[in-house]
């Protein structure tokens, strides 16, 4: 089973949220996304400025194997973006929950406690796996 952190919050398309205070959150793809992709080889990170809403495309991940869209779990302005991914994208593979991949400015804080808690993001790992 794919690492699940207690203290982030995740979505049903494999992103997870942190909340950093003053509103900002960071944003990345979970253990399990990481592992179903396999070796990433290139990440596009969303221009910061960027306002993106909750489900919304704002970058995509791509391996070996495949590319996948990454969605944005919430509303918001990216204000960062982490620019070490760009040469080592790996880096996701390696440790997921440490290499965010950007971090935005909440439209609604509240957000992030209607987004999955660790017991239901694992429970919908488990029933996609089955």
């Amino acid at each position: 089973m794919s690492e699940i952190p207690d203290d982030l919050r995740y979505t049903a398309t494999h992103e997870w949220a942190r909340d950093e205070g003053d509103g900002i959150a960071a944003v990345g793809i979970t253990d399990h996304a990481q592992e179903l992709l396999g070796d990433l080889v290139f990440v596009e990170l969303p221009e910061p400025g960027t306002d993106v809403a909750a489900g919304g495309e704002c970058g995509v991940v791509e391996s070996v194997k495949a590319a996948s869209d990454v969605y944005s779990p919430l509303d918001g302005e990216v204000v960062e973006v982490n620019e070490a991914l760009a040469d080592s994208p790996e880096g996701i593979n390696e440790a997921p929950y440490e290499n965010w991949i950007f971090k935005v400015k909440m439209a609604d804080p509240a957000q992030l406690e209607a987004l999955l808690d660790a017991a239901a993001y694992a429970e919908a790992v488990e029933a996609e796996e089955h």
